[in-house]
């Protein structure tokens, strides 16, 4: 997470949208850089509220912009795959090492959740508080252009970044059937993603329709 306090911006940092990159690349430009725990540089709109939110209006003043980044479903869930199956994983709870995509996936939309498929959800970090506090700009992980100049109009800075802490390549090809029954369970998802348009301007989901589980 990156926190703007002259520009009144929090860039919420979403896992495996390439926020990191932006962290290094803006980091002495930036108020506060909250690298650890994970829980904390990866809080969620609902964690920002609860922890961040009330210090920031106390010392900095109210109506901050939320910027965050989101990636296509099921190339998101991808990106964990292949990340899960790095050199170092093997034989770990959370490693995917010997197992197939389209199995992650299937796994994932299980009730019940095996480690190695327990990542989350995109629109239930995104989902915007009972008290309204939400994301106002969201930009789609494809349009790196766009992202770059909205910061870079934002905070009066040239931004360049580089890749950092990419995931290995790997096999994510979906049978058609695991596709589909993805898609329709995780609507919601693709209801937020679809609806990303340019400037980072979207329509949010309504409180309560993005997955419940986190």
């Amino acid at each position: 997470m990156l926190v703007f306090s002259n520009d009144k911006l929090v860039f919420l940092s979403v896992p495996k949208t390439g926020t990191t990159a932006y962290e290094a690349a803006l980091a002495t430009r930036a108020s506060i850089v909250v690298r650890d725990p994970p829980e904390l540089k990866h809080a969620p709109v609902f964690r920002y509220h609860r922890f961040f939110r009330p210090a920031l209006e106390k010392f900095v003043g109210e109506d901050f912009d939320i910027l965050a980044v989101m990636r296509d479903p099921i190339d998101w869930l991808g990106s964990w795959y292949r990340y899960r199956r790095r050199s170092g994983m093997e034989g770990t709870r959370n490693s995917t090492y010997e197992i197939s995509f389209d199995a992650f996936v299937q796994a994932y939309m299980q009730p019940d959740r095996p480690a190695f498929a327990n990542v989350g959800s995109q629109a239930k970090f995104l989902e915007p508080h009972k008290n309204g506090t939400g994301v106002t700009h969201l930009f789609r992980y494809e349009d790196q252009a766009g992202l770059t100049k909205f910061l870079a109009d934002r905070l009066g800075v040239a931004v360049e970044t580089r890749r950092l802490n990419e995931s290995p390549p790997g096999e994510t090809s979906l049978s058609p059937e695991t596709e589909a029954r993805f898609r329709d369970m995780f609507a919601a998802e693709y209801q937020l993603y679809d609806g990303i348009r340019d400037e980072g301007r979207f329509t949010p989901l309504p409180r309560g329709a993005a997955p419940a589980h986190r």
